[in-house]
């Protein structure tokens, strides 16, 4: 058995059935294995941005980690800014990135990198297995990394010849890395905190207290001390719509999320960081909380956050609440699109158990308040700020769901063109995914941010925010990927499309012009 072949081994019996990849001639000997050994399903993506997205999504629906597939260092850098995003999701995943064979590394060939560095730059474990007896144990210690609750980036650098020698040995699973606990005094004094200053505390959630399990038990704490509940503004992925608790997230713009948050004298942090800014101004101020505001941290990313908020439910003795009756789901609008318009579209129109991607930047900021009467789904948010997640995020969630859940894509035009590649793949695995692009032909966000810093914008800086000239068609570009798509101008066009795209499982792209 060679390094390659107990390498897939040992990520089968850890339980990864997905891997996503882009590989190149380092990693042929780690293809023939995925070959030669039935149990992974290996998916191609046209470029290594596109493949770490694509993981990320996967792990936020399925719940566990794929593997990637990287072409040595200049491979793993492509993927990097969706690695970022990654890790601010708490996602998991083990990246495998082929390299140079260890023999061949001194003479400096072209594709040579400090593949090292680049890894620990965007991974939350690090290793170079330089023997083919060693690669099955380094893999078993990248899957515990990316297994771990609060989850983990684990990167494996596999020289060829670590590859393609013999002496392989499958490793066994790993125990699982236990969370940390959280101690009864900490319940105890989050209890008291509530008790004293119920309607003057906001609790937070952040990493995965925005599931279901922990929504329904902060919800039972808010309903019973009267305190307020809300999200981070980039939580990765809020379980939302009917049945479930009309939470908002924290605005991202620094005078509505001040306005939002200056009332509350406490904050309990479940999972959650204090909200700062996304970006220092002059003469503001980087926290977007009243600088009197006293945090109490009850869980952090890595911990049980349903289980702790259980704990204080009870303490509190908090009862299970009905939620509140919220009406019909809209109808669908009519007439040129809005951003609350097209929330409302969304909520009408998607089917039960959906997936939305969603990066429509500064287009979708309000789509929550519009779309709580909606069937239940999952939202997944754009979490690191590296923009080109949005639709390799909804490929890897629409593998994760086995094809079997609609994916909705809320595109900003202009951050679709970084990955744009995804529709390559949805195309060839035959995915259910409905891609909106929100078409305005320039980078809309940009013009904000101008003001935001104080400067004045001039015809030279207004041009490098122009995507007119020339215009990107993208019903030919999505053609071209395989994607059937169409164009509109209206709602209720909008709506017609998104129908007709939810009666074929296959994928389909709308140019929403906004």
């Amino acid at each position: 058995m060679n390094g390659a072949q107990s390498l897939v081994h040992t990520l089968i019996a850890g339980g990864v059935d997905t891997c996503f990849a882009n590989p190149g001639t380092s990693e042929m000997h780690f293809v023939a294995a995925l070959d030669q050994i039935p149990g992974i399903h290996c998916v191609l993506g046209l470029q290594e941005n596109v493949v770490t997205g694509m993981a990320d999504g996967y792990y936020r629906i399925a719940g566990k980690p794929a593997a990637t597939l990287l072409h040595c260092g200049p491979g793993l850098a492509n993927g990097l800014g969706n690695l970022h995003n990654a890790r601010r999701a708490h996602s998991g995943m083990v990246n495998i990135v082929g390299d140079q064979a260890t023999w061949h590394r001194p003479f400096d060939a072209p594709l040579t990198a400090d593949t090292d560095s680049l890894a620990r730059a965007g991974s939350d474990w690090v290793r170079t297995s330089v023997r083919a007896e060693d690669v099955g144990r380094d893999a078993a210690m990248a899957l515990q990394i990316a297994r771990r609750i609060g989850g983990g980036i684990a990167t494996l650098i596999l020289p060829s010849d670590a590859s393609w020698d013999e002496g392989g040995e499958v490793a066994p699973p790993l125990h699982p890395i236990a969370p940390a606990p959280v101690c009864g005094t900490t319940i105890e004094a989050t209890a008291r905190i509530l008790r004293e200053n119920g309607s003057n505390t906001l609790i937070l959630l952040g990493s995965h207290a925005t599931l279901a399990a922990s929504q329904d038990a902060a919800w039972r704490v808010a309903q019973t001390t009267g305190s307020a509940i809300l999200g981070e503004f980039v939580c990765a992925r809020m379980e939302r719509g009917r049945g479930r608790p009309p939470i908002e997230r924290v605005p991202y713009n620094q005078a509505a999320a001040m306005m939002v948050l200056d009332r509350f004298s406490q904050i309990i942090l479940v999972g959650a960081k204090p909200p700062v800014g996304f970006f220092g101004y002059p003469g503001q101020p980087s926290i977007h909380f009243n600088p009197n505001t006293q945090f109490h941290a009850l869980t952090r990313p890595g911990q049980d956050h349903a289980a702790a908020l259980l704990a204080l439910a009870e303490e509190l003795g908090a009862q299970a609440v009905y939620l509140p009756e919220r009406g019909p789901r809209p109808e669908i609008p009519t007439g040129s699109p809005t951003p609350e318009g097209l929330a409302r579209l969304i909520a009408a129109v998607m089917p039960e158990n959906s997936i939305v991607s969603d990066e429509s930047v500064s287009y979708g900021r309000g789509f929550y308040a519009e779309s709580h009467n909606a069937p239940s789904h999952d939202w997944l948010h754009l979490t690191g700020g590296a923009i080109g997640d949005g639709m390799p995020v909804g490929t890897g969630a629409a593998i994760a769901a086995g094809g079997q859940r609609r994916v909705i894509g809320l595109q900003a035009d202009g951050s679709a063109m970084y990955s744009l590649q995804a529709l390559w793949t949805q195309s060839r695995e035959r995915l259910p995914v409905t891609t909106i692009i929100l078409s305005n032909r320039k980078y809309a966000i940009l013009i904000g941010e101008y003001t935001g810093v104080g400067a004045t914008p001039g015809p030279t800086a207004m041009n490098m925010l122009d995507l007119s000239t020339p215009a990107i068609d993208w019903v030919r570009l999505a053609n071209s990927l395989g994607v059937e798509a169409a164009r509109t101008e209206t709602l209720e066009g909008c709506a017609d499309l998104m129908r007709q795209s939810f009666s074929q499982r296959s994928p389909f792209l709308i140019e929403l012009v906004i």
